[in-house]
């Protein structure tokens, strides 16, 4: 699986973005997907991931009732819905496969995740 993330950018606080993560390859849907993020001068953090079938998704406290994990098997992709986006928010976003094919569970590790696309930067203004 090959992962490239896109749909960053600026906006002021408040505001929302989606990014979306394309992925290559026919085995996508077995596949548990993540967001993490780094900001600049702090270490990688997770976001959001869902299960590969979609019926399981976790959150960071910190964007719990904010942000939406979602994918489309059908079309290879996952979203990541940001609203009410807040000046800490500002990273780089970072979208990721697990290494392990239907996990039966959600893993929030950045450990679990062994394919990571380009990243893609949001900057939220106050």
């Amino acid at each position: 699986v090959q992962l490239q993330a896109f749909g960053g950018g600026l906006v002021q606080a408040g505001g929302s973005l989606m990014l979306s993560c394309a992925a290559s390859g026919r085995t996508f849907s077995s596949y548990g997907m993540g967001w993490f993020r780094q900001a600049p001068g702090k270490e990688r953090e997770f976001v959001a991931a869902t299960k590969w079938s979609g019926d399981s998704t976790r959150y960071a406290d910190s964007v719990k009732g904010r942000f939406t994990i979602s994918r489309d098997n059908a079309e290879n992709t996952v979203y990541l819905q940001m609203n009410n986006l807040k000046p800490e928010d500002t990273a780089v976003y970072y979208c990721a496969a697990d290494r392990i094919r239907r996990r039966s569970n959600t893993v929030v590790e950045s450990g679990a995740y062994n394919t990571w696309g380009q990243g893609t930067l949001v900057t939220v203004s106050s």
